[in-house]
């Protein structure tokens, strides 16, 4: 069955909807790969980061009548974690010599797998590649990198992001050269 899909950029009227979304899309699509500590854990170091929303970086995409996905990109040195996380640097990164960051991709889990994470993925590829940027990095739930590594990022390095639960989150540190 087709899905008739819309992406539109989020407001933060978005923003209940979208956190019960990442909710949802941590504890079922992060939670098929890690124990139950270590979902509990990955909310320390992902959800909502309304900095994306206010620079108008951060998309909804729409089908069946809700938001099935979402994610952004971003212009500053933030490389991944929400309002709640610490070490964000809101510093502007120069486009001809740093990567823009892609931020907080979540996917429903009842819609996963249809091609909404490429849709978001492309969407910000351009509006980088329309600032100037040249590449682009990212950090990857272990959920996410099969998607990164089939859309043409590689993998820099694996990092275990530590939280205060007394226990780390596996990652995976990525880029991707624009064409």
């Amino acid at each position: 069955m087709s899905l008739d899909l819309q992406a539109s950029v989020a407001t933060l009227e978005h923003l209940p909807e979208l956190r019960q979304l990442m909710e949802q899309s941590i504890r079922r699509l992060v939670g098929a790969y890690l124990d139950e500590a270590h979902v509990e854990a990955s909310f320390e170091i992902m959800g909502v980061d309304t900095a994306l929303i206010d620079d108008g970086t951060y998309f909804v995409v729409e089908g069946a009548g809700r938001i099935v996905g979402c994610g952004g990109w971003s212009r500053r040195a933030t490389l991944f974690g929400g309002d709640h996380s610490r070490g964000r640097d809101a510093r502007l990164l120069d486009p001809g010599s740093e990567p823009a960051r892609v931020r907080a991709m979540y996917t429903h889990p009842d819609f996963a797998r249809r091609r909404i994470g490429r849709l978001v993925l492309s969407l910000c590829e351009a509006a980088a590649r329309a600032e100037g940027f040249r590449s682009l990095e990212l950090v990857a739930t272990v959920a996410g990198e099969p998607l990164y590594l089939a859309c043409g990022f590689s993998v820099i390095e694996r990092i275990d992001v530590p939280t205060s639960k007394g226990v780390t989150v596996p990652c995976a540190r990525m880029t991707k050269l624009m064409a």
